[in-house]
């Protein structure tokens, strides 16, 4: 499978008078070849490649890495091997097995000097020292990276695949505001504005429990449409606010039927086109209308509704 990678750092883009590179070079790792190809070389020894050399220090690394288990066992002086694996990985960095490109599949939101901070990376390094799992861990530690996976593509090159968070809703706690994915788990705090279309929770433990209501508003996607806040009520239930201003009291139980209910209710009478502010649903069976002013009003001075959790269970 064909995957590309967008080259974030590397020595042929800053011949191009970029430090960082071209974002939008990608490389075939399939081949491991850039699209451009490169012209054919001639015939080395076999001893004389690159990779048969990686070859051999790694495999010198390992057996290193095998003594020194057994020295930990017999009581040899570990420091020896220690330095000796230092002095193969110069060696190593000598014939050119230096950190010269990194490469990056699936970034999207996050920044990308933020990524080149948390990989803690420097060209020219000796790549066969790079800590992998510490970078792992370093960069899953970005607001926007879910999961990340560090590779090394021999002899100069890192590469990096990211798996981001989904964005999934706007979060509203004690006048503040937060982007959470589909886990509850707070992505930012800044720049929300080109995240107002998403679906805003109230509650302090509405994170908890977003996921699962987006997946009982999925059930009936043309009233999803409609929804456009929902407030957790006791820790029990959600109030939805639907387009409009009109107020949906959710029961606590057996709620895919009260939307279906619903859907079917509006479908019949078209309530919701008429001046309607509260439809209850809490009651089996039936739907309650009510008129009056919604509990869950929408600010009419910002692009976010403000929203205050509602106290009646």
């Amino acid at each position: 499978m064909i995957k590309l990678l967008t080259r974030v750092w590397g020595t042929n883009s800053a011949a191009e008078g970029s430090t960082f590179g071209t974002p939008e070079l990608e490389r075939d790792l399939s081949s491991g070849s850039l699209h451009d190809t490169p012209k054919r070389k001639s015939v080395v020894p076999l001893w004389r490649l690159r990779s048969v050399q990686a070859a051999g220090v790694l495999t010198g690394i390992a057996l290193l890495g095998a003594l020194g288990m057994w020295a930990e066992k017999t009581g040899w002086v570990a420091d020896t091997l220690n330095q000796t694996k230092w002095v193969m990985i110069k060696v190593s960095a000598e014939q050119g097995f230096t950190v010269e490109d990194v490469l990056v599949t699936g970034r999207v939101e996050t920044k990308r000097d933020d990524l080149l901070n948390a990989m803690g990376i420097a060209r020219g390094a000796p790549i066969l020292a790079y800590d992998f799992e510490a970078a792992k861990a370093r960069v899953e530690g970005l607001p926007w990276v879910l999961t990340a996976r560090v590779e090394r593509l021999l002899p100069d090159t890192l590469v990096v695949h990211l798996v981001e968070r989904r964005p999934m809703a706007l979060w509203q706690n004690q006048g503040l505001f937060a982007l959470i994915d589909e886990e509850g788990k707070v992505i930012t705090r800044e720049e929300l504005g080109r995240f107002a279309q998403l679906i805003h929770v109230v509650g302090e433990d509405a994170p908890l429990h977003v996921g699962g209501l987006l997946e009982l508003l999925d059930t009936q996607p043309e009233l999803k449409k409609q929804v456009k806040a929902a407030v957790r009520v006791g820790g029990r239930r959600w109030d939805l606010m639907l387009a409009g201003g009109v107020d949906v009291r959710l029961p606590e139980i057996n709620v895919p039927q009260a939307l279906a209910r619903l859907v079917d209710f509006e479908r019949e009478t078209g309530v919701m086109g008429r001046e309607v502010k509260v439809l209850d649903l809490r009651t089996p069976d039936r739907v309650i209308v009510r008129k009056g002013v919604a509990r869950i009003p929408q600010n009419t001075t910002t692009d976010t509704p403000k929203l205050t959790p509602g106290q009646e269970t």
